[in-house]
C-alpha cells in the first residue's frame, strides 16, 4: 500500500501487509535512488513513489495499491500499468494544478482509468459524472455500503461501497480470489488515523479530522450530531496555503462556538495543540472537533506521544 501524506513518519506511506517500511530498508533505497532522482530533477513525490515501487518489487508483492498524489493525468503513480482504477468523490481541491471547476478536476482525475480493464467510481456530482463517463465508457459506479463499519461518518459508506465493488470486480474478473466474508470483516474493522479519529484528553473527548476543503467538511456534516449535540467548540485550523473561509458558517449549527485561525477576530493560540489545551482548561468535560489537514492532526498526535 502506497499512500500520502504521512502523519507522524514518512515510513507510513509504504506498507506491506500493514507494516510500514523499516528505517534500514528506507535508507538503503534512498541511497540507491537519490542520485538518479537528483540527476533527473525528480520531485519529492516522484522520489517517494520510486522508493515505494522499488520496495514492492524487491519484496515480490502480489498486489499493489497506489494512491495518486494530485490528480492523475500527470501524477507519478499513473506511470504504473494498473488493472483497476478507483475514483473517490471529486471535489474542488488543488485548483492551482487541476483547474478551477469540478469538470476541470474530473478531466484530470479521469486519466487514472487509462489502460485499466476495470474502472470504478464513487457516486459523483453531475459535472464530474458526465466527464468520467465520456472519458471511460466502461466505468462502473458504486453504491453506498450497507454493512457494518468501524469508520465514523456516513460519507465513509460511499468510500466503503467503492472498496466493496472493487473486491467483487477483482474476484469476478479472476484477477485474485476474493473471500466476501473476509472483505466484510475487513470493512467492519478498518480504522484510519486522522479521519474522525477520537482521542480522550483527561475527561474531554476530541475528534480529529484532516478535512482541508469545503467538499470534505460538507461530507462530515450529516454525522456530526451523532457525535455531540452540540460540540462545545469546533476548531478549523487552516494551512497558510489554503483557505476554509466558508467553513465556520457550515459548522455553526453543530457547536457552541466555531473558531478559525483564518479569522483575525479570534486570536487563537499559536498551535492547534495549544488551542485544544486552552479549550479543555475551560471545559474539562467538553466535546471538541478539530479540522484542518493531516499536518493539523499530526501536530496534536505528536504531543500525545510525548
Amino acid at each position: 500500500l502506497y499512500t500520502s501524506p504521512h502523519i507522524l513518519a514518512f515510513n507510513e506511506r509504504i506498507r506491506i501487509n500493514g507494516e510500514a517500511i523499516d528505517d534500514g530498508s528506507l535508507q538503503r533505497l534512498m541511497a540507491r535512488l537519490m542520485p538518479v532522482a537528483r540527476a533527473c530533477g525528480a520531485s519529492y513525490f516522484e522520489m517517494a513513489t520510486a522508493i515505494a515501487l522499488a520496495r514492492f518489487s524487491e519484496c515480490r508483492v502480489d498486489v499493489e495499491i497506489l494512491e495518486a498524489g494530485v490528480g492523475a493525468r500527470l501524477d507519478a503513480t499513473t506511470a504504473v500499468v494498473a488493472d483497476m482504477a478507483l475514483i473517490t468523490p471529486v471535489g474542488l481541491d488543488h485548483q492551482a494544478w487541476l483547474g478551477d471547476t469540478l469538470a476541470d478536476i474530473a478531466c484530470e482525475k479521469a486519466h487514472a482509468t487509462d489502460g485499466c480493464s476495470l474502472a470504478l467510481s464513487a457516486p459523483q456530482e453531475p459535472e464530474a459524472d458526465d466527464i468520467l463517463r465520456q472519458h471511460c465508457p466502461h466505468i462502473r459506479f458504486a453504491s453506498p455500503y450497507d454493512g457494518p463499519l468501524k469508520l465514523t461518518g456516513e460519507h465513509q459508506r460511499i468510500n466503503a461501497g467503492l472498496a466493496w465493488l472493487a473486491c467483487h470486480s477483482i474476484g469476478g474478473q479472476g484477477l485474485l480470489p476474493v473471500d466476501a466474508d473476509a472483505a466484510r470483516r475487513a470493512l467492519a474493522s478498518t480504522e484510519l488515523a486522522g479521519r474522525m479519529q477520537r482521542i480522550d484528553i483527561g475527561t474531554a473527548r476530541v475528534w480529529l479530522d484532516a478535512a482541508h476543503n469545503l467538499h470534505a467538511i460538507r461530507a462530515l456534516l450529516p454525522s456530526l450530531k451523532t457525535l455531540a449535540d452540540p460540540f462545545d467548540a469546533i476548531v478549523v485550523w487552516t494551512r497558510e496555503d489554503r483557505s476554509l473561509a466558508g467553513a465556520p458558517a457550515l459548522l455553526a449549527p453543530f457547536a457552541g462556538s466555531v473558531l478559525s485561525n483564518d479569522d483575525e477576530t479570534h486570536r487563537l493560540p499559536a498551535t492547534p495543540w495549544q488551542c485544544l489545551r486552552h479549550l479543555i482548561a475551560e471545559r474539562p468535560d467538553g466535546r471538541f472537533l478539530l479540522l484542518g489537514s493531516f499536518t493539523t492532526v499530526a501536530s496534536v498526535l505528536e504531543q500525545l506521544d510525548h
